[in-house]
């Protein structure tokens, strides 16, 4: 039974990138989705907006709880499970293929720029429910970029979204909103 799970799973994913490749590529839009991933490597757009919400004093905390989400989402995907699972991109299976991004070097599953996106995006939801469709919409577009570009398959998106919304579930259930007050009252005394 587990043969015939993972067979489907590799039917699934192939799939999708054959229909990606064959329907959607072409220069215009590779373009685009460079641009999208590029904002999402090292969690670069959540970063900048978590640092923007840090140094306006009535949103420290709420930076502080995207970073720490980040920190915890990059230790839980590229820390631990991609080094449990150790999955190759799909662009090792076409080794002929001209990829239009720099040829990652970690592992494939999950998807490190969907599980920290999510859970960023997640994060900024709980507390600025009003742009909760901005922050999902930008971190899908980040996850379809990397499935767009060859290198990932669309179950490491779909993972990482799903262990992105647990991951900030997690840190938001850990520090609290008032627990982060302390730890910048602690910061600024020592100081």
């Amino acid at each position: 039974m587990g043969f015939n799970i993972l067979k489907a799973i590799y039917v699934f994913d192939n799939y999708i990138l054959f229909l990606i490749k064959k329907y959607t590529q072409n220069k215009y839009l590779g373009a685009v989705m460079r641009v999208i991933t590029t904002a999402g490597n090292l969690g670069t757009i959540w970063i900048i907006m978590a640092l923007l919400l840090i140094i306006n004093r009535p949103y420290r905390e709420i930076g502080i709880l995207v970073l720490l989400t980040l920190i915890a989402s990059t230790i839980l995907g590229e820390g631990i499970i991609k080094n449990i699972v150790k999955r190759n991109r799909p662009f090792y299976r076409r080794p002929n293929l001209n990829l239009l991004i720099t040829k990652p070097k970690s592992y494939s599953f999950p998807s490190g720029h969907t599980l920290s996106s999510f859970a960023a995006a997640h994060t900024l939801s709980v507390y600025f429910l009003q742009y909760k469709f901005i922050f999902i919409a930008i971190a899908l577009l980040i996850a379809l970029s990397r499935v767009y570009l060859y290198v990932h398959y669309p179950t490491d998106i779909i993972s990482g979204t799903i262990l992105g919304i647990l991951c900030s579930k997690l840190v938001l259930i850990v520090f609290k909103k008032e627990y982060i007050a302390d730890i910048i009252s602690i910061c600024q005394n020592i100081f």
